[in-house]
C-alpha cells in the first residue's frame, strides 16, 4: 500500500510546465532572480544551478522585475545568469511508513533507507483548525513520571512549554516523555541541534522502544535558517496527518527558540527591522500560529498534545520567545539549574511550573493533595535562604514547620517514576505524611 501511495504522490507532483529564470545579481547572501515574477509567490521554493551542482532556495521577497531568493545551502560557484527553476510551494506527504523513521524538513530520509510517500500532500504552513469546532481538552494522560501524573498533569490536546537553560536535563526529560506518555504516534522536531546529538538521542536517550512509535524530523545546526525554520512546520504537518486519521499524537518540539532564531535570520535578510529585543515583529505571530495548530482536533478526529521547549539563558522567563510562548500555551514547566547542580533530575521547579488543565483534570481529593504539596513546596521556597543559613527557628510558623518536614519527601517524589496515575497519587500521599517523631527515653521513676 505504501508503494502505491508513493507512486500516486509522484504522479500528482508531475508538472505539465516548468518555469525558469536567471540570476540577476547577488548581494549579502540575497540572490535576485529575473524572469519568475509572473509565476512566483512568497514562500515558493526554487532550484538554483551552480557550477558544481544545485542548491535549493526560497522566495522571500518580490519586486517589479526580480524575485529575492535566499539559498538553502552553500551558494559558492553561483554566477550571474545561472539558471533558476521555480518549484512552487513546497509540500510534504506523510504516511504510516514514516513511523520509526528519521527525515529532514523536506521529507527526505536520513537513515539510508527508501521512504514511502503518502497520497495526500500537505502544505508546511496552514491555518489552525476553527476554534469554535474543536473539542475540549481530553482525558488525563499517564506519563510514567509521578510529578506529571499528579502536580503537573498532562491531558490530551494540551500544549505545554518546557523552559530550560542548556545542560539541565531538557533532552533527557523529553525522551522520558516520548517513551512514557500515552500516545499512538510521537512526532519529534529536533530544530538546530548539534549533529552528534541526533544519533545519541535516537540510540541511547530515546531507545528502540521510543523509536518504534516515533517520527523524527531534524535539521542540525549547520543547516540554513530556511531549513531549520521549516523543521517545525514539517513536524507539525506530520502530526496533523496522524491526527486527521483519528490518532492521538504527542508532538515534541526542541526548541522553539532555535525556530525563532532561524526566522530572525531570514526576516532580517529580507529587510524586516529588528524591534523586539533583536527579534522582528513577525516572530510573535509566527510562534503563536505554530502553537495554535496543535491541540484538540475536530469531533471524530484525534488530538495533538504538544510539548514545546524553550532555551532560557539564566532562567530569564521574560526573554522574548519565552514570554510569547508562555502566554499562548496551557501550562509551563521550568527546569532550574540550581536544582540540577545538586543532582536532582528532572530538575523541575514545581513552584514556578503550572498546568492549566487543573482543577478539571483531577478529582476533589486529588486537587486537595496537589494543593497541599504545592503549598508546602512554596512555603519552603520562600524561606529557603533563611533555613539554609540556620536562621529558621522551629515553632515560629506551623506551616513552615510542616513544609520543612515534608520537603525531603516531596523533593524525592519529583524524581519518582510510576506505572500508573493511581500509583503516582499513592506515592504523593506517602510523601505528604509527616515523618514520625523519634521516641525519647523516659526518665527513671
Amino acid at each position: 500500500m505504501d508503494k502505491v501511495e508513493s507512486i500516486a504522490h509522484r504522479i500528482l507532483q508531475t508538472r505539465p510546465a516548468r518555469h525558469f529564470g536567471r540570476v540577476h545579481s547577488m548581494r549579502a547572501g540575497m540572490i535576485r532572480v529575473e524572469g519568475l515574477n509572473a509565476h512566483a509567490s512568497l514562500g515558493d521554493r526554487v532550484l538554483i544551478s551552480l557550477q558544481n551542482g544545485n542548491v535549493g532556495g526560497e522566495v522571500v521577497g518580490l519586486a517589479p522585475h526580480v524575485a529575492e531568493v535566499l539559498p538553502e545551502g552553500n551558494a559558492e560557484g553561483l554566477s550571474v545568469g545561472a539558471e533558476v527553476e521555480l518549484l512552487f510551494a513546497p509540500t510534504i506527504a506523510p504516511c504510516n511508513g514514516w513511523i520509526g523513521r528519521i527525515i529532514d524538513p523536506l521529507g527526505q530520509p536520513l537513515d539510508g533507507r527508501p521512504l514511502p510517500r503518502g497520497i495526500e500532500p500537505r502544505p508546511f504552513r496552514c491555518e489552525a483548525l476553527p476554534a469554535v469546532r474543536r473539542k475540549r481538552l481530553g482525558a488525563r494522560l499517564a506519563t510514567g513520571l509521578a510529578v506529571f501524573d499528579t502536580i503537573l498533569p498532562l491531558v490530551a490536546g494540551q500544549r505545554v512549554g518546557l523552559f530550560a537553560g542548556s545542560g539541565v536535563g531538557k533532552s533527557t526529560l523529553l525522551s522520558s516523555l516520548a517513551r512514557g506518555v500515552q500516545a499512538d504516534v510521537v512526532v519529534i522536531a529536533m530544530i538546530g541541534e548539534r549533529g552528534r546529538e541526533l544519533r545519541e538521542f535516537v540510540d541511547r536517550t530515546l531507545g528502540p522502544e521510543g523509536m518504534a512509535r516515533s517520527v523524527i524530523v531534524t535539521a542540525t545546526s549547520d543547516r540554513s535558517p530556511l531549513i531549520r525554520r521549516r523543521c517545525a512546520w514539517a513536524a507539525m504537518a506530520v502530526a496533523e496527518h496522524f491526527r486527521d486519521q483519528g490518532r492521538h499524537v504527542l508532538l515534541l518540539a526542541d526548541s522553539i527558540t532555535r525556530f525563532a532564531e532561524a526566522h530572525r535570520e531570514i526576516a532580517l535578510a529580507a529587510g524586516e527591522p529588528a524591534s523586539y529585543r533583536g527579534f522582528p515583529p513577525s516572530v510573535s505571530n509566527l510562534i503563536m500560529a505554530l502553537a495554535e495548530r496543535a491541540g484538540p482536533g475536530l469531533e471524530g478526529a484525534g488530538d495533538i498534545t504538544g510539548i514545546f521547549s524553550v532555551l532560557v539563558a539564566g532562567s530569564d522567563m521574560e526573554e522574548p520567545v519565552a514570554d510569547i510562548l508562555r502566554g499562548t500555551l496551557d501550562g509551563h514547566v521550568v527546569l532550574d539549574r540550581s536544582i540540577a547542580e545538586r543532582g536532582r533530575f528532572p530538575a523541575i521547579d514545581v513552584v514556578r511550573s503550572v498546568s492549566r488543565s487543573l482543577p478539571d483534570a483531577a478529582t476533589q481529593d486529588e486537587n486537595a493533595q496537589i494543593g497541599r504539596a504545592r503549598a508546602a513546596l512554596g512555603s519552603y521556597a520562600e524561606s529557603e535562604l533563611m533555613i539554609r543559613a540556620g536562621l529558621y527557628a522551629p515553632g515560629s510558623d506551623p506551616r513552615l514547620d510542616e513544609a520543612v518536614k515534608l520537603y525531603p519527601q516531596l523533593d524525592d517524589f519529583v524524581t519518582r517514576r510510576s506505572e500508573s496515575i493511581a500509583d503516582s497519587f499513592a506515592a504523593l500521599a506517602d510523601a505528604l505524611r509527616l515523618p514520625a517523631r523519634p521516641r525519647t527515653a523516659g526518665r527513671p521513676g
